[in-house]
């Protein structure tokens, strides 16, 4: 990685990755706008240039160079604009060829290709900032002017972890649409509860008041009071993008499932049984082994053992009970082949669909545990089930997993708090923004366009 500007369209310091295995640089843009110039093609475009900051924005112009259908390093294909500009590292000033694309999903704002680098840099792939790094103190010089003031909604992510990427991604896509954005950990939160005046407290006494909304995204170890604190806010009059109620019975599998079922969609056959007297007919209910056996409190892919013979399922399942642990068994649908779809529904309609792979050895189809993600294009069957799923539920954003069986689609479970990595990675699709972008239609708030 190396510190670079692009003085033709006013970027001052850009941290960009020298990547020499991709051919074409590429720019983070969004708001691209193509427009005439005196006859001739141009494009208009605004530049984040600091990472996870969406506040700190430039607004460019370039003529048109060409447009060019560019491979990311997720495999998909798009057709992007290409502008040429002058890049300084250095004492050096030269020009390049530039791909313009929503990096939003990447490590860096740029990307430097080897094309921009022939006969003009030695990379060394050990070293990083050969050329020093840059203060904030610095880039702030740089870029006071240009930080955009809110003159949005005020809006709080209530969660656990400020650097997981999904919560990063949606503070700066709130940023970038002009809210104030504030990261809640859901720790430091605290309830007064008072019938005239219920208030919340941050760490140190501050009182948390004139919030338009609030973004929970509260994980499994932290349901009880994390949605203890979400139905604080809705009793304070605050908007909230899911409801506790909502992430409260989405949360409980089996609880779920009963929904689900009552609302007519279609479920792998489940068993659930409190003695360990009737595993042996409990295993025959879902048609025998093998098997899923499912924690009821699991999440992402934990607490969750595939058993591949009826001994293991017994042991398994009786180890469970012997723990007093709450368990589901499953139907292990093998024509899935470890592979499922993730349907990503905001305010009752797919906004993005992937399909998830196992990774080799793998059973459960999990980015997080060396899985594979594409975009698929979902039936209108497998849509409704999406649709309904996060109606059921009550959820205004959800992530639904759904297998593909024999004969029919079979919904899998219905997730609160829906990563945005791998969708985003593999669609380079700006979800984030979407979840923004519903609030925004709930409170009926306009953007004012600058």
């Amino acid at each position: 990685e190396e510190w670079c500007a692009l003085p033709q369209i006013n970027i001052p310091a850009i941290k960009a990755r020298v990547d020499s295995g991709a051919k074409t640089s590429a720019l983070h843009a969004v708001n691209i706008t193509p427009y005439k110039k005196n006859g001739n093609p141009w494009v208009s475009f605004e530049v984040h240039p600091l990472q996870n900051d969406g506040k700190t924005t430039i607004h460019c112009e370039a003529p048109v160079f060409d447009k060019r259908r560019v491979k990311s390093s997720s495999g998909q294909s798009e057709k992007r604009f290409v502008i040429k500009i002058g890049i300084s590292i250095a004492e050096d000033t030269w020009e390049i060829e530039v791909t313009l694309t929503n990096r939003d999903s990447m490590g860096y704002r740029m990307l430097l290709g080897r094309q921009a680098m022939s006969g003009k840099m030695l990379v060394d792939p050990e070293a990083s900032l050969l050329l020093g790094e840059l203060s904030p103190d610095v880039l702030e010089t740089y870029y006071s002017t240009n930080i955009v003031k809110p003159t949005g909604l005020k809006i709080g992510l209530l969660a656990s972890n400020p650097d997981l990427y999904s919560n990063r991604r949606i503070m700066e896509a709130g940023q970038e649409r002009g809210h104030d954005m504030e990261f809640l950990s859901i720790k430091d939160c605290y309830i007064k509860l008072d019938g005239k005046n219920p208030e919340m407290h941050y760490r140190g006494g501050r009182i948390l008041e004139d919030f338009d909304a609030i973004i929970p995204r509260i994980r499994p170890s932290a349901t009880f009071y994390g949605t203890a604190l979400t139905r604080h806010f809705e009793a304070m009059g605050v908007y909230t993008l899911n409801s506790a109620s909502a992430i409260t019975q989405s949360r409980d599998k089996l609880y779920s499932l009963q929904l689900l079922i009552n609302s007519g969609l279609p479920i792998p056959t489940t068993g659930f049984a409190n003695s360990p007297l009737d595993t042996d007919e409990l295993i025959k209910m879902v048609g025998g082994a093998p098997l899923i056996v499912k924690l009821l409190e699991g999440t992402q892919g934990k607490g969750v053992v595939l058993a591949e013979t009826k001994k293991a399922a017994e042991s398994l399942i009786n180890a469970f009970k012997s723990l007093r642990a709450n368990i589901l068994v499953q139907e292990f649908v093998k024509e899935a082949n470890g592979k499922d779809i993730r349907c990503f529904v905001i305010n009752g309609k797919v906004v993005e669909s992937i399909m998830r792979t196992a990774a080799p050895g793998e059973f459960r189809a999990n980015i997080h545990m060396g899985g594979t993600a594409k975009i698929i294009k979902v039936t209108p069957e497998e849509r409704r089930i999406a649709v309904l799923a996060a109606k059921t539920m009550g959820l205004k954003v959800a992530g639904v997993d759904i297998i593909r069986g024999q004969n029919s689609p079979l919904l899998l479970e219905v997730n609160s708090s829906p990563g945005l990595e791998g969708i985003e990675g593999a669609s380079n699709k700006d979800i984030a923004g979407k979840m923004i972008e519903a609030i925004e239609r709930d409170l009926k708030f306009k953007r004012t366009e600058v």
